[in-house]
């Protein structure tokens, strides 16, 4: 054991050492203090004022300035978004400016800016209102045209040339003159003309039949052009109406129907001349708004290009500065209120650069008092930390997802590294698919430095955060597809010839019946030749079922062995000696044996049925096996790893809670009690992850008991169902190759099979889309499901706990736009 020991330690095997630090900083270093520790983000603060409210903490004002100039620049960045500037590439490169400037910067911007779109608003109002009056004086024009008899038409005409012939003159403005609905003095019949939305138009000529009793008449038509809502800046479709009613309490019904309806109504007058002149007013206000709307709208373009500019820089500066006073809130008073009390984790490798980052902001302030830093007895498990790059991360968030390890535990995630790619490379085996996931994993990894930092899609974001995942995926997906020798279900003769040839000439139809062997096997993967035979499935079934079974074994004992080498960290003698060695005697007793039956099957070439060995092993462990025996001393090596398997039950239940009793007794009557050179009580009772127990907590033997026997009763039930479940392997292996199989025979080839072009090309699109939806996108997600259950269930559940919590240190690198 000392081989291990000497072992130089490996980075992401445990979690970093930590230690808990404390800080003494006087008040007018605290800023400079924190703001360098978030630039090195190595510490990790503890909440000291976590039973106060965040109204009752000491910088709440800096806190409440620090959001409203966040909720500023929020809404600068949605103008900016709304009027469709182009983001700057590069931020300002101004002088730093402190915060109380900014903040008075800030509300000018922010005042000028609401000032011009309130005036925008007002103006955005009066064009629509002036808009809306045109088209529905063009629009109701021709109804009320239209609505009169020839000899009225005939008047209007005559009417229309004596006032262009003549001195005819109107002083007043006619649009003015008409802001009251036009009735028809020479008929008892009225008229109501306005503009609505078109979705209201239905139920609101509806509504209007029924308050009128069916005594008017609506017409509509479509506006020519589309109004712009000037809060949400959208189009809306509207249509003009024009209502002919009699009656006075008609025309109030109607009025309050448009103001239900938010239909706008406007006064069209029945003299064409009047409409003319009417219209020609409209259309020279409309150009003066139109000239002035662009004028507002260039001059606040110009104000949020300004504001752009620094935006960036400006967001940057204010989450820090809020992320800054949220820390020093986290921090207290001492005694004299001259200075900050912080406590908080930090790796023990960083304790030299905390501490000349203090120094510095001590020289930086000018303060005449140093910032004390030092070391404290921690009072609660430190978190745990892993130093990983972009290529183990992605991996190391795999493990985190079940659970973040405890303190100094054993790491899957340096195995799953390997494991992990192989097992779906297992199930996804088949090289010409590995060589597509192998073409979109190099695309991520070669845009990765134009891709990171940038906003992508939910699903965009988790591919590209695993594009190292997806590179040893793809790999191993080519490996095995070349152990499976299929190329999308297709065998190819890569590493040299068949090792069958026809027996004669007649049988070149046939597979396996009639071929015979006339050379070594193929040197490489599965032998072309079973494809297509008719022992095709019954020979691939036998041979991925049985790697299954020993892929599960070998992985399962990994992770037994983690589990001593945790015990034997934590120095744990109790674990070892009645956790891992039973369990690796009952798992190897019945399934490692199992393992070796497999083969010495495949290196013999018996014909044992290795059913009828396991299950007799069990119901007649003394009967002959007679055509079953696989090797000498078969039947008494069979009893003796049947009684192994009994006697470790009872070992891994009973000799643990006992001990613990006892020790826990002799340790509160006043004497030690040590075994190897430690003290056991202090080393597995107080550090024992399954004594169900904290360490100043009662011995609660029951409840220690019923814990090992769930444990115990989970491992011996788990060993039989997790090595059924690493079946999965050879289900999904199988139903992989199948599929491709189909897709190649049922689509391509029997496309190709016909001399149409037409046909042919639809096979292979209908091919192609099979392959890139199916078989690339859900059967490569259903691998991957399957592959991180076996991690999480059947591989983890032997050592690893993962009761940890992560190590979240206050950096600025860290800071989201979430947080603002």
């Amino acid at each position: 054991m000392e081989f291990f020991d000497n072992l130089p330690a490996m980075d992401l095997m445990r979690s970093e050492k930590m230690t808990f630090v404390q800080l003494i900083i006087p008040f007018e270093s605290a800023h400079r203090a924190v703001t360098y520790l978030g630039e090195l983000g190595l510490l990790q603060f503890r909440d000291l004022n976590a039973d106060r409210s965040p109204f009752q903490r000491t910088f709440v004002n800096q806190v409440k300035r620090c959001g409203e100039m966040s909720r500023k620049l929020r809404l600068f960045k949605d103008q900016i978004s709304k009027a469709g500037l182009v983001s700057s590439l590069h931020s300002a490169t101004q002088p730093d400016v402190e915060l109380e400037e900014l903040e008075i910067q800030l509300g000018e911007h922010e005042h000028e800016l609401n000032e011009m779109n309130a005036n925008s608003e007002k103006l955005r109002l009066a064009y629509n209102e002036l808009l809306e009056f045109k088209l529905v004086l063009q629009k109701a024009g021709g109804f009320l045209v239209s609505g009169k008899s020839p000899v009225v038409v005939e008047d209007r005409e005559l009417d229309e040339n004596i006032h262009s012939n003549g001195d005819y003159t109107d002083t007043a403005s006619l649009l003015e003159k008409e802001m009251r609905p036009e009735t028809m003095e020479h008929s008892r019949v009225r008229f109501i003309s306005g503009i609505i939305c078109k979705s209201k138009v239905q139920i609101f000529e509806r509504m209007l039949f029924r308050a009128t009793r069916g005594n008017m008449l609506f017409n509509q038509a479509p506006a020519d052009e589309d109004i712009v809502d000037p809060v949400t800046s959208e189009s809306v479709e509207k249509i003009v109406f024009v209502v002919f009613f009699s009656g006075e309490q008609a025309r109030m019904k109607i009025l309050k129907i448009c103001e239900a309806f938010s239909a706008h109504c406007y006064p069209v007058p029945e003299d064409i001349t009047k409409q003319r002149q009417i219209s020609q007013e409209v259309l020279s206000r409309l150009s003066e708004i139109e000239t002035t709307l662009d004028a507002g709208y260039n001059h606040r373009n110009k104000a949020l290009s300004s504001i752009q500019f620094h935006l960036n820089k400006w967001m940057s500066m204010v989450r820090r500065e809020k992320a800054i006073y949220d820390t020093l809130n986290m921090l207290n008073f001492d005694v004299t209120k001259k200075c900050l009390v912080g406590e908080g984790w930090c790796p023990i490798f960083a304790k030299a650069k905390i501490q000349e980052a203090l120094q510095r902001a001590t020289y930086d302030s000018n303060s005449q008092v140093g910032i004390i830093f030092h070391e404290m007895d921690a009072p609660e498990s430190p978190p745990t930390f892993f130093r990983t790059n972009r290529f183990t991360s992605a991996f190391q968030e795999i493990v985190d997802a079940y659970g973040v390890a405890g303190y100094q535990e054993a790491n899957p995630a340096v195995y799953t590294v390997v494991t992990f790619p192989f097992l779906f490379a297992v199930m996804f085996g088949d090289w010409g698919h590995g060589i597509c996931l192998l073409l979109g994993a190099l695309v991520l990894i070669a845009q990765e430095r134009k891709l990171t930092g940038q906003k992508l899609g939910s699903f965009m974001e988790m591919l590209f955060g695993g594009r190292y995942v997806l590179l040893l995926m793809s790999l191993f997906s080519i490996y095995c597809g070349l152990i499976y020798n299929e190329f999308f279900s297709v065998p190819f003769h890569i590493f040299g010839g068949s090792a069958y040839k026809c027996r004669d000439a007649s049988c070149s139809d046939a597979h396996l019946v009639g071929l015979i062997k006339y050379q070594d096997p193929y040197p490489f993967g599965v032998d072309p030749s079973w494809r297509g035979s008719r022992s095709e499935l019954p020979f691939l079934n036998s041979l991925k079922m049985k790697m299954s079974i020993l892929l599960g074994v070998v992985q399962m004992n990994l992770g037994i062995i983690l589990s001593y080498f945790n015990a034997r960290f934590f120095k744990s003698t109790l674990d070892i000696r009645f956790q891992f060695v039973p369990q690796m005697i009952f798992l190897n007793s019945l399934f490692g044996y199992l393992s070796l039956l497999i083969v010495v099957k495949w290196c013999t070439g018996s014909q044992a049925d290795l059913y009828h060995v396991m299950i007799y092993m069990f119901l007649s462990p003394t009967d002959d096996l007679g055509e079953n025996k696989l090797f000498w001393g078969q039947k008494p090596l069979q009893i003796i790893l049947l009684l192994l398997a009994l006697i470790a039950v009872p070992w891994m239940l009973f000799p643990k809670p006992f001990i613990l009793k006892k020790l826990h007794s002799e340790r509160f009557q006043g004497r030690t009690y040590r075994m190897l050179g430690t003290s056991e009580m202090d080393n597995d009772v107080d550090t024992e992850p399954d004594s169900a127990r904290q360490h100043h907590e009662e011995f609660n033997f029951s409840e220690v008991f019923v814990h090992q026997m769930i444990h115990s009763i989970e491992f011996v039930l788990g060993a039989v169902s997790n090595t059924a479940s690493y079946l999965r392997l050879w289900a999904l292996s199988l139903a992989h190759s199948e599929l491709s199989t189909v897709f190649y025979e049922k689509v391509l080839l029997l496309a190709w099979g016909y001399d149409s072009f037409i046909i042919r090309l639809v096979g292979l699109a209908v091919f192609a889309f099979a392959t890139a939806f199916i078989l690339l996108m859900m059967e490569t997600l259903s691998a991957f499901l399957h592959a991180l259950r076996l991690h999480w269930v059947e591989f983890q559940n032997k050592f690893y706990h993962g009761d940890g919590y992560k190590f979240r240190p206050f950096a600025f690198a860290l800071l989201t736009e979430e947080e603002d």
